[in-house]
């Protein structure tokens, strides 16, 4: 889901990298609005990794191949630390692999970062809509899904609708289109599978080391 240099307009991609500095510079500062800042900072260079590492493992679903995004379990244990760690993980990508470009960077960023804020969002609605059953392991483990689930699959459809409504006019767009549709397609099975890796992690953690996922309840995210 990483959009290369070439396919967006240039009036796009300088909107991506605007909207890209405004949610971090808004990341930043909820960050910094914590009692301390940086304690989040190890666990967001590991999940950071992993993020880096998940654009390796490819997954083939024919007529196509997809890989794990992880942007919605790093919203769920992140919070706003989600947002700069996918920056870094995107810019050791487009450096390292070639995966998307330059001139798409922010773009990308939008893609793959504020669903990860709505991932968090969503996760941390559990304890709004149901207060007396908060920290039921089950309705933990529903709502790490959808929030795994959501990070994906928001992703999907925003690199779906950017790309379809930006075609370049030299390309044969009902070709493209079609492309472009299977690959929204490959990612459903993606989405259920990152949807259920999310819960399962999040249910070990919060048996292991829950104060991972408390630590996140301080910040209140979105």
């Amino acid at each position: 889901m990483h959009i290369p240099d070439g396919i967006l307009p240039a009036q796009i991609c300088i909107g991506g990298y605007a909207l890209t500095g405004l949610t971090a510079w808004f990341s930043l500062k909820q960050i910094n609005r914590t009692p301390n800042p940086s304690e989040g900072v190890p666990r967001a260079a590991l999940l950071t990794a992993a993020f880096f590492a998940a654009s390796l493992l490819r997954i083939p679903l024919p007529p196509a191949s997809v890989h794990f995004v992880l942007n919605g379990l790093l919203g769920v244990v992140l919070g706003y630390y989600a947002f700069p760690a996918i920056l870094v993980g995107l810019c050791l990508q487009a450096i390292m692999f070639g995966h998307g470009g330059l001139s798409t960077f922010g773009v990308n960023a939008v893609i793959m970062g504020i669903p990860a804020l709505v991932a968090a969002a969503l996760f941390r609605s559990r304890d709004r809509l149901f207060p007396a059953q908060a920290h039921a392991r089950w309705l933990t483990g529903v709502f790490a899904f959808l929030a795994g689930a959501c990070g994906v699959g928001l992703a999907a459809l925003l690199f779906y609708s950017l790309v379809i409504l930006n075609l370049p006019a030299e390309l044969n767009a009902q070709a493209e289109q079609a492309a472009l549709t299977t690959l929204l397609v490959a990612h459903v099975p993606l989405t259920l599978l990152e949807g259920i890796f999310t819960a399962l992690l999040v249910l070990f953690l919060e048996k292991v080391k829950p104060e991972l996922l408390n630590q996140r309840r301080k910040t209140h995210v979105l």
